[in-house]
């Protein structure tokens, strides 16, 4: 399956997920275009063809001590403390981070 079959199916998963909008629910073409927003909150998206969650800092520390990733980095030079992009190499599943991402945005466990 693809990277971007992947987040489609990730994006299919949260559909039911009260107060969960799909990418391109009034995002513009920017940061966060190809996102999943809890309640106006980005927690995952797509970029470049990776994964990328919005989790605590300690957390990504973890993840990118561990090799399944790295900090996020949105074409700025440096790289996000609370954003992190799953490598393409990780065994990690999606929905997992996904779903540990929206209930850092304050979401319902998914």
């Amino acid at each position: 399956m693809s990277p971007e079959d992947r987040f489609e199916a990730l994006v299919a998963d949260f559909a039911d997920v009260p107060d969960v909008m799909p990418p391109g629910s009034g995002a513009g073409s920017g940061f966060g275009s190809h996102a999943l927003r809890y309640r106006r909150k980005i927690f995952a998206m797509f970029v470049r063809g990776q994964l990328v969650v919005k989790l605590p800092g300690v957390r990504v520390d973890a993840l990118v001590d561990a090799g399944e990733g790295v900090r996020f980095d949105a074409n700025k030079g440096t790289p996000m403390k609370e954003w992190f992009a799953l490598g393409t190499d990780s065994g990690l599943g999606w929905r997992p981070l996904a779903a540990e991402a929206l209930e850092f945005a304050g979401g319902p466990e998914a």
